[in-house]
């Protein structure tokens, strides 16, 4: 690092820097980059389970604006499961439809891919959230929670469990097991304790892309 540069100033331009290049991202509407982040509206909160099982329970809240949409698709990362699905309008309480679909499924349907940013590969599981279509000027305020079991993402080394997961979303958080400090992470996160005693890690994605995170952690 340049001597010449204050630290915090280093830092500061490293998290400013763009992921993509100046040119790329001229082509793109105003609409396009204001969706990725200025408008984008997306919080994901994962709650460890004991690492033996492999599993963490999670919810990821999401405002629809978009006149006449009707459904949130949730693409399960490959290398994923995911059981238990469900949702609802925090606006209201109003408890959602949801299923669990093939991706293959949805494709052959017909699906319009002004319904979802993220790409749904061949084979892959998509969680679907059903709602009444958004009115114009109006917006629905979704939170979606699921079970997910990948042990290649999180699992237990000897005595140390390890989460390691990428994050695209604006706002993340990572709650530690009942009984487990934390001892490392490779991204700077804001650490508290939440009002049952478990560790809660809250972690910034400034990005337009995603930060690799990963945590340890031992029992108490």
């Amino acid at each position: 690092m340049n001597a010449g540069i204050p630290r915090r100033f280093a830092l500061f331009l490293l998290l400013a820097l763009p992921a993509l290049p100046v040119a790329a991202q001229q082509e793109r509407t105003d609409d396009q980059r204001l969706a990725e982040r200025a408008h984008q509206d997306r919080t994901i909160v994962y709650f460890l389970q004991p690492p033996e099982t492999h599993s963490f329970d999670l919810y990821h809240d999401y405002t629809e604006s978009r006149p006449g949409v009707d459904r949130y698709l949730n693409v399960v990362r490959t290398g994923s499961t995911a059981s238990k699905p469900s949702a609802r309008v925090l606006d209201t309480g109003e408890t959602l439809q949801v299923e669990s679909v093939k991706g293959d499924d949805l494709l052959k349907a017909g699906l319009h891919p002004g319904e979802t940013t993220e790409e749904i590969p061949a084979g892959s599981e998509v969680v679907v959230a059903r709602f009444p279509p958004v009115p114009p000027g109006g917006s629905v305020r979704l939170r979606i929670s699921e079970t997910y079991t990948d042990a290649k993402s999180y699992r237990l080394e000897g005595d140390e469990l390890t989460f390691d997961r990428s994050f695209g979303r604006p706002r993340n958080a990572v709650v530690l097991p009942a009984g487990w400090y934390l001892t490392a992470s490779s991204i700077p996160a804001m650490v508290s304790e939440t009002p049952d005693g478990r560790i809660r890690l809250d972690f910034v994605n400034p990005r337009n892309d995603e930060i690799a995170v990963l945590i340890k952690a031992r029992r108490r």
